[in-house]
């Protein structure tokens, strides 16, 4: 067995290990299902998909295709390894805002929050107007002078209309799945992003568990595009369009296939014959390995439901 086999399987035989350890601390239905009795403000996945909750296909959408990368064509010769940080599932990860902006908002926003207007809006001028001091700095150089109690009523409406847009979303924008410290957490670094004055100095860190982490990345960017159960697509469907459920990739896919899928891309097994393609989804790689294997562990101790 060579090195780099003999890490792979250190590595899953870890991952495999630190599930039971997850796992033990839950009670099981007589079903065999896993019945959560800790961490009580994670939920499930459920529902349709975003894109076909607002009626658009996958081809004439920018939802969740900030990477342009849709990984290594059929039969090239790529070099991956499984590298996952020992105990990473049972351990919690500290997250700051840029890590929250990655996990919930990067899938569909970019890099830079630039968006994809005039389907998904950019970050930073909305951002901007909450601050009482751009505010005002905008409105001098368009040649309206603005005094400082009508900026901040104006800055006060617009932080109002933001929050309440990282509560619920928007028209085209799926509801963020962030708690009150998230949220305290991810605004400094929105308006790090947008060049606010002094955001740099309120940057502050959340502690998350790695099935938390998998929740974020699964509700704000994976359920874009994928419903959260249904049939597993047979390959003929896939190539017609079809996406896959949420409910479905565990059973598709062992945990180093789904992390090499999500990061480093891999081909898909599409047609009727069986062809392997390269495929439509896009490679996330913002995203580490840990945080790819956190999607796996979510959705094996959180079921998605229809």
């Amino acid at each position: 067995m060579t090195n780099g086999m003999t890490r792979n399987c250190g590595n899953f035989l870890s991952f495999a290990a630190a599930l039971m350890v997850v796992c033990s601390l839950w009670g099981k239905t007589p079903s065999g299902q896993i019945a959560r009795t800790k961490d009580s403000e994670i939920t499930a996945v459920s529902g349709e998909s975003w894109i076909r909750h607002i009626g658009k296909p996958f081809s004439e959408t920018s939802m969740g295709k900030s990477s342009s990368s849709l990984g290594p064509a059929p039969g090239a010769t790529t070099s991956w390894q499984l590298q996952l940080s020992p105990g990473y599932s049972s351990q919690l990860v500290t997250l700051h805002g840029s890590d929250l902006y990655r996990l919930s908002c990067r899938g569909c926003h970019g890099p830079l929050g630039k968006g994809a207007p005039p389907e998904i809006n950019a970050i930073p001028g909305p951002v901007q107007a909450t601050s009482v001091a751009t505010t005002m700095e905008r409105m001098k150089k368009a040649g309206r002078e603005m005094g400082r109690a009508d900026a901040t009523a104006l800055a006060k409406e617009s932080r109002a209309s933001l929050i309440q847009r990282l509560h619920s979303g928007g028209e085209h924008m799926l509801p963020p799945t962030l708690s009150e410290p998230e949220i305290h957490s991810l605004v400094p670094y929105l308006e790090q992003l947008s060049d606010v004055a002094g955001a740099q100095k309120k940057q502050v860190a959340v502690n998350e568990s790695a099935a938390r982490v998998g929740e974020h990345i699964v509700k704000s960017t994976c359920h874009v595009c994928h419903s959260a159960a249904g049939p597993n697509p047979t390959p003929q469907q896939i190539s017609e369009g079809a996406i896959p459920p949420l409910s479905s990739l565990p059973k598709r896919l062992n945990m180093p296939d789904f992390v090499r899928k999500v990061t480093n891309g891999a081909p898909i097994i599409m047609g009727t014959p069986a062809t392997s393609y390269r495929g439509r989804m896009p490679v996330f790689g913002y995203l580490s390995q840990d945080e790819a294997a956190a999607v796996y562990l979510y959705l094996v101790l959180y079921p998605p439901r229809s």
